[in-house]
């Protein structure tokens, strides 16, 4: 006769029997597939993905890197080679992995190299991270039909490689846009990205948009722009951005990344995207800072008085975000004879090519000779 012990025993020997041959663990299940996406600011990749039918679980983290253990300041810094990305878990009986690249190309700009809407860096790029012969297959084709669809007029320059280490992300970064609800809708408007979808694909919007602007041509009035904390915009920008814009510091001169570049296009806030300055009105003072004659508008920044430095100057800074910007100096070239010596960690630039599609295309007169 058996004794309890016995019972309880073939109870959970019959448990674990049923499991193993169920696979009753999501994780353990032989039907259960991977998928890997590079798309800009993982906050913003696993929205999309998360609620799909056949879709058993979104991680953000990093991958295609160099680095054994890559931390999220580590990635800010660009020193670790990887991408910030999304690892998808998902039923193919229940949603394909074709379906789930038609929706990948919907979520970003595959033409852009340097990166995705607010996000620059190589850190910031696309890329598809194939895990097996069939994926590499079908994520080529995807590409080649999405090329000679028309829809982008420039090169679709998202890669296709062989999915390496995913390094999961910390813990906050997990399912931002539902922990940070505010944050993710403030930062997804500021980046740009849900407009230049809406446009291409006519995506709805992550949230309503306001009206444009007179300080603000993507679509933000001043009084609908909420600058985020000091703690969300630690999360946002990079170091160097955040100790230039809210802790008015100084970039290395030559050191910094558009002190030489002389590509055609606008420079926009860092933190708002609101329009400061034109490559037309950029010229090399031999001082190693982006150095302009005159912004875009007079009434889009604000002057204040300035002694840190035992000697009066004046501070420029952007109306919209209250960003630190730089200076302005009295010794520029003609016709307005004014400097105005700006951080380049204070700045994003926008190429003339790409301005119509980010919601800056008022501005392209600029350009007409």
């Amino acid at each position: 006769m058996a004794t309890k012990i016995d019972i309880y025993l073939i109870i959970l020997l019959t448990i674990g029997v049923t499991m193993l041959l169920t696979g009753s663990h999501q994780y353990e299940s032989t039907n259960y597939q991977k998928a890997t996406f590079a798309g800009g600011c993982f906050w913003c990749m696993q929205l999309p993905f998360d609620k799909l039918p056949g879709v058993i679980s979104v991680s953000a983290g990093y991958i295609g890197g160099y680095t054994e253990k890559p931390t999220y300041p580590l990635i800010c810094n660009g020193d670790t080679g990887h991408a910030e990305a999304i690892e998808i878990v998902f039923d193919p009986g229940k949603i394909t992995f074709s379906e789930l690249l038609d929706i990948f190309w919907r979520q970003i700009d595959p033409t852009d190299k340097g990166g995705q809407f607010f996000d620059r860096g190589d850190q910031y790029r696309t890329a598809i991270f194939f895990h097996n012969e069939e994926q590499k297959q079908l994520a080529e084709k995807s590409k080649e039909d999405l090329e000679k669809s028309g829809r982008f007029t420039g090169k679709i320059v998202t890669e296709i490689v062989k999915a390496s280490t995913f390094n999961v992300a910390e813990d906050y970064h997990q399912n931002y846009y539902k922990t940070n609800a505010g944050h993710y809708q403030r930062y997804r408007s500021a980046s740009g990205r849900d407009r230049y979808l809406a446009k291409i694909w006519g995506n709805k919007p992550a949230q309503p948009q306001t009206g444009p602007g007179e300080n603000d041509p993507q679509g933000r009035s001043p009084e609908s722009f909420i600058k985020p904390s000091s703690g969300e915009l630690k999360e946002i920008l990079t170091p160097q951005q955040y100790y230039v814009t809210q802790e008015e510091g100084t970039e290395p001169p030559f050191e910094n990344t558009f002190w030489d570049n002389k590509s055609e296009g606008i420079y926009v806030d860092i933190v708002s995207g609101e329009p400061l300055f034109s490559s037309t009105d950029k010229f090399d003072s031999g001082t190693g800072w982006p150095s302009f004659t005159r912004p875009i508008k007079d009434s889009i920044l604000i002057e204040k008085e300035d002694r840190r430095l035992l000697s009066v100057r004046t501070e420029v800074r952007s109306s919209l975000a209250d960003s630190h910007l730089g200076h302005l100096f009295t010794d520029g070239p003609a016709p307005t004879g004014l400097r105005y010596c700006i951080n380049s960690a204070a700045l994003r630039f926008i190429h003339k090519n790409k301005m119509k599609q980010g919601g800056y295309g008022e501005y392209l007169d600029l350009f007409e000779k």
